[in-house]
């Protein structure tokens, strides 16, 4: 098994296990990740943690010996089915959280870019060195790293190939938190802990306006905003939000 999924509690983890190889993602570990990410839209879960197995590695990339002899169709099938998985997981409506220990390149580091967050663990490294192969990124990181970090940087990092350390990746925004060694799996409920306490029903209407902010002109995403805004209004756990406040207590939500 080269793609593990386990749940502890009510969040989902995902695990990169073929570490000999640096957890390189072979189209096999994509096809399997796919049914994985189709298995957790259709849970009740709050949240999704995705490590890599092993220490030395989140992700190295793509498994490159699987590119040779490839027609341009195949390729461009290859192409399809990483983007589509990794849109898959973007899509989910609950927070996504790769915890990032060792190498997280090319492949590795599109999946995590597909995650709602990212948390860099000391010692990181971090890019897409297509360009030293003659190739472009191909899973999805020529769209989401100027997103993330804006075009010029995302140019530079892509032009160049070159690595980033954990350090310079939290300051461009690659990442959202550095942290010093440990196990990725506490460090991902670390995380999660830090998000909204109690996990209120708005999370997935908040997400899902900031996602409809990459595709959308301001004027569109304000109206998808005030649209996604009624919602949340409409929710028990937002009048229970309202009481608690004016009550100077904490609130009780139950994600619905």
């Amino acid at each position: 098994m080269t793609i593990g999924l386990h749940y502890a509690d009510d969040v989902a983890v995902l695990t990169l296990d073929r570490p000999a190889a640096l957890n390189a993602l072979n189209s096999d570990m994509i096809q399997t990740l796919s049914k994985c990410i189709d298995a957790i839209a259709d849970s009740d879960v709050r949240a999704v943690l995705v490590v890599g197995g092993g220490d030395r590695a989140f992700c190295a990339g793509a498994d490159i010996g699987e590119l040779c002899g490839r027609t341009a169709s195949q390729h461009l099938d290859g192409a399809a089915l990483g983007q589509g998985t990794f849109s898959k997981l973007a899509a989910l409506p609950v927070p996504t959280v790769a915890v990032i220990r060792g190498a997280a390149l090319g492949g590795g580091l599109e999946l995590a870019m597909s995650c709602s967050h990212r948390v860099a663990v000391a010692g990181a490294k971090l890019g897409l060195p297509e360009i030293k192969l003659g190739l472009i990124p191909g899973y999805g990181g020529t769209q989401r790293l100027p997103r993330l970090v804006g075009t010029d940087k995302a140019m530079e990092l892509i032009l160049s190939g070159r690595l980033v350390a954990a350090e310079e990746a939290l300051e461009i925004g690659l990442v959202d938190k550095l942290v010093e060694e440990g196990d990725a799996v506490r460090i991902g409920f670390a995380f999660l802990a830090s998000l909204s306490e109690g996990r209120p029903a708005a999370v997935h209407l908040a997400r899902e306006a900031v996602r409809r902010a990459a595709t959308l002109d301001l004027e569109a995403g304000l109206r998808a905003e005030a649209e996604l805004f009624v919602q949340a209004t409409q929710t028990g756990d937002a009048g229970e939000g309202i009481n608690a406040f004016l009550e100077k207590r904490a609130p009780r939500f139950t994600g619905r």
